[in-house]
């Protein structure tokens, strides 16, 4: 970025040496912030980062008449969904004979989570042109902003399992403190993938068609309505490659009292959140300055 300061001569002196005329104003040209500064940046737009996150929050619920219930009925009826699929009628087994509800809820929690933060952050760059193309900021501000309405989401749907715990008198035991871990474990993987999302759907607007179909095949192909106990053993190397497998055992492993299948076969999917996270941020970095050319 070019910055532009203009100040008096008198209180200043040229490059050269010399004193300038006094009483006459002059302007020094700095050259654009290098890469080092980009993180500082982001520490002195922090306004801007909570601003922007309490308008996503207010504008989730305005105007909306059951307001932040949706975060309560969307994995309520999911799971009543999928207990009834692959609990009644596929009759699926419950690991260590946790009840089936609370084995689907607790993973309802991190899919939830991960397909909120995909969906919305995904799309927080274009449709942010106005700002984008008017004023200077780290434009990383954008997707984990919006990070802040999925977070609030979840911790309405976590005290709704707290409820369901009480209802079927099943509480965690010292795992629970683990739970952070995991939860950071799920905004990684899921903001790994949406920072390059964004970023390639600024020039490339197709890009958003491709995020719910990520979303719906994930829900497939990720142990939410079952447990991982039912894939083979020869192929849970390989199963375990889809990152949210180690999400999702993760969080059952903390808050059903260890009786998840949570092995070193979840390896893989650390090293695809690692790799995800490092690929979305080296490429949203090199392409951010061109958003407001493109956008």
């Amino acid at each position: 970025m070019t910055v532009e300061n203009t100040m008096p001569e008198s209180t200043s002196t040229l490059e050269n040496g010399a004193k300038p005329h006094p009483g006459r104003h002059f302007t020094i040209i700095e050259p654009g912030r290098t890469a080092s500064n980009y993180w500082r940046d982001l520490w002195r737009f922090r306004e801007l980062f909570l601003v922007l996150a309490w308008r996503d929050v207010t504008v989730r619920y305005k105007q909306s008449i059951i307001g932040v219930g949706w975060a309560l009925i969307r994995p309520l009826l999911t799971m009543v969904v999928f207990t009834v699929i692959f609990g009644r009628i596929a009759g699926l087994p419950s690991p260590g004979g946790v009840p089936y509800t609370i084995m689907v809820f607790a993973a309802m929690l991190p899919w939830f989570l991960f397909s909120s933060l995909l969906g919305d952050a995904s799309g927080s760059v274009a449709g942010a042109g106005g700002m984008i193309s008017k004023i200077y900021y780290p434009r990383l501000i954008n997707p984990f902003a919006k990070s802040i309405v999925s977070l609030i989401d979840f911790s309405i749907s976590l005290a709704l399992l707290a409820v369901l715990m009480v209802a079927y008198a099943f509480a965690p035991d010292w795992r629970v403190l683990f739970l952070p871990v995991f939860i950071l474990l799920a905004v990684a993987a899921a903001m790994g993938p949406a920072l390059l999302l964004a970023a390639l759907n600024v020039r490339y607007r197709d890009f958003r068609f491709i995020v719910p179909f990520i979303i719906q095949f994930g829900l497939y192909v990720s142990p939410v309505g079952f447990s991982s106990a039912v894939v083979p053993e020869a192929w849970r190397w390989v199963y375990g490659l889809n990152p949210l497998v180690a999400v999702i055992e993760g969080f059952r492993w903390c808050l059903l009292r260890g009786e998840a299948q949570l092995g070193l076969w979840v390896l893989p999917g650390l090293g695809v959140v690692a790799l995800m996270m490092w690929a979305g941020l080296a490429y949203f970095k090199r392409t951010e300055r061109t958003f407001a050319d493109v956008i």
